[in-house]
């Protein structure tokens, strides 16, 4: 019988998990028992998209089912997101994997985004879909949580908005994690309506990594959402017509959020 507690994704607050969750990347390598994959494998099938027209698929695979490219350390599993490639379907995986990241973390598991390895040809096959990004997970040989908001190392709000006095929504998306730590968004807007923007890259930089840019908006969404809601606001979350025109320099429209 299964254990119905051996995973949570029910109900979970995961606005005080952002203020201290982390990459994690040392594991121990045994696997986790069934019931809490058997939970997992649950929290999957409930996972809420970004846009709900676009076709995904997430799996569990092993460390052996995954090719790490460079010398990294092994994880004892790892959530495989494959997608339909349409319009906004890399923002979308961003937004329904950073669910699971919060979730790992709220329920004692380590985890980590993975840009670089991909799972070996038997993986990509067994989906008609496109492979999109891996996450790791496990349980952690380090220390899960961070000690303090300190340890993250991120940019400043007015470097990633202007909006003012919203520091209590916008900080949950402040200390969202992203490649590299470079946090290409920008939020601008007021109490009612915000809308989001990622940075666009040079030709060259856009190559290597505008697939990274727009997961990393999937995730910084998903942060925003959670702290709206944590703060009893329902936002919905919708794309606006021409809104591309209005946007800051440097940036592009994504998405917008009516509070």
């Amino acid at each position: 019988m299964t254990n119905k507690n051996a995973f949570n994704y029910e109900k979970v607050d995961l606005y005080p998990i952002i203020f201290k969750r982390k990459s994690i990347r040392n594991y121990d390598l045994s696997p986790l028992d069934e019931d809490t994959l058997e939970g997992i494998s649950e929290a999957l099938s409930n996972l809420t998209p970004l846009y709900s027209d676009i076709k995904t698929e997430i799996k569990i695979v092993s460390s052996d089912d995954v090719n790490q490219r460079i010398i990294m350390k092994k994880a004892p599993h790892y959530l495989a997101v494959f997608s339909e490639d349409k319009k906004g379907y890399l923002t979308n995986a961003g937004f329904m994997l950073q669910q699971m990241d919060l979730l790992f973390s709220a329920n004692g598991i380590g985890s980590c985004w993975q840009g670089i390895p991909i799972p070996y040809r038997n993986v990509l096959k067994s989906s008609d879909l496109k492979f999109v990004i891996l996450i790791a997970f496990g349980k952690p040989s380090e220390p899960l949580y961070r000690n303090s908001i300190s340890e993250f190392k991120r940019k400043p709000l007015k470097k990633i908005s202007d909006i003012e006095v919203m520091d209590e929504l916008l900080e949950p998306v402040r200390l969202a994690p992203s490649a590299t730590n470079s946090q290409p968004w920008f939020f601008r807007g007021d109490e009612s309506i915000i809308r989001a923007y990622s940075i666009k890259p040079n030709f060259l930089k856009a190559m290597i990594a505008n697939k990274f840019i727009l997961i990393d908006m999937g995730i910084a969404i998903y942060h925003l959402k959670v702290a709206a809601e944590h703060l009893d606001k329902n936002p919905d979350i919708f794309i606006e017509e021409n809104e591309e025109e209005n946007s800051p320099k440097g940036y592009e429209y994504i998405v917008t959020f009516n509070l």
